[in-house]
């Protein structure tokens, strides 16, 4: 097998790779390099492989070695209600919605299921991943990644009730489908109608009485309607030094969920990327917003940094 035949293999198998590594990472930019380590590796060992497994197996193992060596000594990655006051945190990121998602269980790829799995050490964290999300048998686990049976029972007994330690109350009652619902995307249009006329009265009628926004890379974060509301008063008033500019929103999607592309203009001709809020809703609320302020991640959902305020951008 030459470079390119091999290159053209590894392609078939790359998008699945990026969410696997991502999973394990809770980071984009971490994910890509090491589909490309992965890749790397591979070619490198291809002498090594001979057939004994699938080469999606034998890619699994690369991958899941090389994320466990980039995660060893390393801290979790978080939300802002999760950090603690030991260091500057690593921030959880977003992974747009696409053709590497097309086929991944939304449960597994969500916000919720992604801050909760930073929780379990590297070990138990592959393991969970192998186990529960891809459905690997726990000899197939224990293989790749030379441990035992045992071993692994026990890593995935522990996970899983840390897992449930920290994920939603009621996720693990969720039976969710792939794709946001019709409902769910109707309260996203009412969130972004909200939005973009700066109507607290609106927005506080679609918002949770328990909702939890943040603001990663901001460590500020908000717990419950009053809070938000708020906070909302100062930035969406003209008057106040605290105004953040007239939002024009953009319907998106990242880690399975409704999302929100919000752009503002305020004293110049020209609409800014802002942040990308990632929502749960349960019912007909928004139970959580996440805002992503690093404003590099509208390039991984293909949209501009900014544009004409006279042109409105849609999808």
């Amino acid at each position: 097998m030459d470079a390119d035949e091999f290159a053209a293999l590894f392609a078939t198998h790359r998008g699945e790779l990026r969410v696997h590594c991502y999973r394990m990472l809770g980071s984009y930019d971490e994910a890509e390099d090491l589909v490309q380590e992965t890749f790397l590796r591979s070619w490198k060992g291809i002498e090594t492989f001979a057939g004994r497994s699938t080469l999606r197996a034998w890619l699994y193992r690369i991958a899941t070695n090389a994320c466990l060596d980039t995660l060893h000594g390393k801290a979790r990655r978080v939300l802002p209600h999760d950090v603690d006051d030991s260091a500057e945190p690593l921030w959880l990121q977003p992974f747009p919605d696409g053709p590497d998602t097309a086929a991944v269980d939304r449960e597994t790829l969500e916000l919720a299921f992604l801050a909760a799995i930073q929780h379990l050490p590297p070990w138990q964290r592959a393991v969970l991943i192998l186990r529960d999300v891809l459905g690997w048998r726990a000899a197939e686990t224990a293989d790749l990644l030379d441990h035992s049976v045992p071993s692994v029972h026990s890593a995935l007994r522990r996970a899983r009730v840390t897992m449930r330690e920290h994920l939603p109350e009621r996720r693990l009652d969720w039976a969710r489908p792939s794709e946001p619902t019709d409902h769910e995307k109707a309260v996203l249009r009412r969130y972004m109608t909200a939005m973009e006329r700066a109507d607290l009265t609106a927005m506080a009628t679609l918002l949770a009485e328990d909702v939890r926004t943040t603001m990663p890379p901001y460590r500020e974060w908000f717990q419950g309607r009053t809070a938000v509301i708020d906070a909302l008063t100062t930035t969406w008033n003209p008057r106040s030094p605290l105004y953040v500019g007239r939002f024009h929103p953009l319907a998106t999607s990242a880690n399975r969920q409704p999302a929100v592309a919000a752009y503002v203009c305020r004293d110049d001709e020209t609409r800014h990327a802002f942040a990308i809020s990632v929502l749960r809703i349960e019912g007909d609320h928004i139970a959580e917003a996440t805002a992503f302020h690093d404003t590099s991640v509208f390039a991984r959902f293909d949209l501009p940094m900014s544009f004409p305020a006279s042109h409105r951008l849609s999808r």
